[in-house]
């Protein structure tokens, strides 16, 4: 009786806090507090996979703050994208959706990963010429590994998510993704063969 008792109060405690977390008035924070969270995560699981093959000695908590500060730029970034994309194309329609995925490809995805890297190189303290450098580097790569994921993903999105559950729903998939953005943002360049 008193586990029943117990499980309902704490069932109705996680109802109350869904119903304030994902109101219009707490989104932002929640979809912030989502982005930066899981973008720590995918961060943390990246160095783990680098420790384990002794690319890495230590975990590194400055690279994990960095990337959680990053997440949040671009949960903002997400969260008032999705609002837009939904105000011009309220519809769920094949066609609708469509539009949407290739307009969050082709605008949003460049733009938030210039807001990522901008964001990292003045967490970084890096020149204009070293985040040049980095986008020339590293910027297409995540593009076109932007285009396996995120077409498909953002296909169930506009069609069957709700719109307060987008953003949630994008970085939900965007673990992975933030897994493999980590390892592109700190991967090491191969050392030049020494051909003396």
């Amino acid at each position: 009786m008193a586990l029943r008792v117990l499980w309902r109060r704490m069932t109705n405690a996680m109802d109350r806090f869904h119903q304030i977390a994902f109101s219009p008035k707490y989104l932002l924070f929640t979809n912030i507090g989502i982005s930066v969270g899981l973008s720590m995560v995918g961060d943390t699981m990246e160095q783990s996979y680098e420790r384990l093959i002794g690319e890495l000695p230590d975990w590194n908590r400055t690279r994990t703050i960095r990337m959680g500060i990053s997440g949040l730029t671009v949960g903002l970034v997400c969260h008032y994208w999705y609002q837009h994309l939904d105000y011009l194309f309220p519809k769920r329609t094949y066609k609708v959706v469509v539009v949407k995925i290739l307009l969050d490809q082709f605008i949003c995805s460049p733009f938030y990963i210039a807001v990522f890297f901008l964001t990292m190189a003045i967490l970084e303290d890096n020149t204009w010429e070293e985040l040049e450098q980095e986008i020339r580097e590293k910027a297409l790569v995540l593009y076109a590994a932007e285009w396996t994921v995120w077409p498909l993903a953002q296909f169930i999105n506009f069609l069957l998510i709700k719109p307060q559950y987008r953003v949630f729903y994008d970085n939900t998939i965007s673990l992975g993704y933030d897994i493999y953005t980590s390892q592109v943002k700190y991967r090491k360049k191969p050392e030049p063969k020494d051909n003396s």
